[in-house]
């Protein structure tokens, strides 16, 4: 299945837990009712899967979980809070990466419409560029910290 298809399948679950519950509850309640309709859906997950942190050659539980792993490939990330921030997607894509997956979805059920708190999250990162003389920096860090060259007038 593909990861488009596949992140509809999820959506849709999402909906439809949304539909009989409504904003207001929870995350646990959510990822509860979630996980019976992915079951449903005949999906196959893990939820509250242990992500340790990567930090110079080791490997330490730091106590992250990814909320739901869906057919091993769609990271699923659980909110019920009064809105997302940047904060939230940067949490998802740092899961992403270092789970090593492409795609996620960061849901947030305190919305008075699901489709609102649904954003979908895709790890272009592919590992540095070995050819650049900076290929110790990633390449989205690397503008950061190279100034951009000046228009003389």
């Amino acid at each position: 299945m593909s990861e488009n298809a596949l992140t509809e399948k999820i959506i849709g679950a999402a909906i439809e837990v949304h539909r009989h519950l409504g904003p207001g509850l929870l995350e646990s309640a959510y990822e509860e009712c979630l996980c019976y309709e992915l079951a449903l859906a005949g999906l196959s997950f893990q939820r509250q899967v242990r992500l340790p942190v990567r930090y110079k050659g080791l490997s330490l539980d730091c106590g992250y979980k990814m909320d739901l792993v869906v057919q091993d490939a769609i990271v699923v990330e659980l909110k019920a809070i009064d809105g997302l921030l940047p904060v939230h997607s940067a949490q998802l894509l740092t899961y992403l990466r270092s789970a090593g997956k492409q795609v996620g979805l960061l849901i947030n059920f305190n919305v008075e419409i699901l489709k609102a708190g649904i954003k979908r999250v895709v790890n272009h990162y592919s590992g540095p560029e070995i050819s650049s003389a900076s290929s110790s920096v990633p390449p989205r860090l690397r503008d950061e910290l190279e100034p951009a060259p000046q228009e003389t007038l």
